[in-house]
C-alpha cells in the first residue's frame, strides 16, 4: 500500500510517503508559504520514498481543525493529487492523530493535544490513552482559553499531559502552574499515516469532491 501524506494544520508543513511499509518524510522550512511550497514538498517526498505518483493507492490529509488558510491548501492539494490520479482520500483528524504520535514520547493516562484557533483561543480534547490504544477515538473537540484546556485536563486526574507546538502562553502557563506540556515538533504527515492505512485497509476514504477542511468556525478577516 502507498499513500502520500500531507501535514500544514498549523505552524509546520511536511510531506511523507509509506511505501510498502517504508515512511519518507519531508519538512518545509515555510509554512506561511504553504501554498507555493507544499506541491514542491510532495514531489520531494515522492522522489525520497522512489515512488511515483502513479503507484499512489490513496492520499491522506491532516483535516484540521487548525489554520483557515493552511488547512484550505493542504486539502485542496491533496484533493487535486488524488482527483488527478482518480484515488481515495483519507481525511485524517488532527487532535486524535497528534494525541496518537505523542504516545513514544510521554506515558501519560490523559493525553490532551491543543491547536491554536483564534487568538487567546485554542482547540482541545482530552483523550484517554487506554482509550486510543484500543482504536476508538471520538472526533470531538472544545474550545476555549488555556484556563479551559487546563481545567478540562485536571478534571481527570494528575497524570495529564498536554501536547502543543509552544507557544509564550503555554509557555508561561507550564513555568506558572506546573502543568507538563509536550513539544508537538514530533507530529508531521507521517504521523497520519498509521490512520490513513487502517482506514485504507478497510476500504475506507471519500472521492476528493466530498472532502472539506474540517474548520469548526467561521471564517474572520484578518484570520490565518
Amino acid at each position: 500500500m502507498n499513500i502520500l501524506a500531507i501535514e500544514c494544520t498549523h505552524a509546520s508543513l511536511s510531506a511523507a510517503v509509506s511505501r510498502d511499509g517504508n515512511v519518507s518524510v519531508v519538512f518545509g522550512s515555510e509554512w506561511n508559504r504553504a501554498a507555493e511550497t507544499i506541491l514542491p514538498l510532495v514531489q520531494q517526498a515522492l522522489e525520497r520514498s522512489g515512488t511515483s505518483k502513479e503507484q499512489l493507492d490513496a492520499v491522506a490529509v491532516s483535516s484540521g481543525p487548525g489554520s483557515f488558510t493552511a488547512l484550505r491548501i493542504g486539502m485542496s492539494a491533496a484533493k487535486g493529487v488524488a482527483y488527478g490520479l482518480d484515488i481515495p482520500l483519507l481525511p485524517i483528524p488532527t487532535l486524535s492523530a497528534m494525541a496518537e504520535a505523542a504516545f513514544p514520547f510521554t506515558s501519560a493516562a490523559v493525553i490532551v493535544p491543543v491547536i491554536p484557533s483564534r487568538k487567546g483561543e485554542y482547540y482541545f480534547t482530552c483523550y484517554r490513552r487506554e482509550v486510543l490504544e484500543e482504536g476508538v477515538s471520538e472526533d470531538e473537540s472544545a474550545r476555549g482559553t488555556i484556563g479551559d484546556v487546563v481545567a478540562a485536563a485536571r478534571g481527570l486526574g494528575s497524570d495529564v499531559v498536554l501536547v502543543a507546538r509552544r507557544t509564550v502562553e503555554l509557555e508561561s502557563l507550564s513555568e506558572a502552574e506546573s502543568v507538563c506540556i509536550l513539544d508537538a515538533d514530533f507530529f508531521s504527515a507521517a504521523s497520519i499515516l498509521p490512520e490513513a492505512l487502517r482506514l485504507a485497509a478497510e476500504g475506507g476514504g471519500v472521492a476528493p469532491s466530498e472532502a472539506e477542511p474540517d474548520y469548526r468556525q467561521k471564517f474572520e478577516p484578518g484570520q490565518a
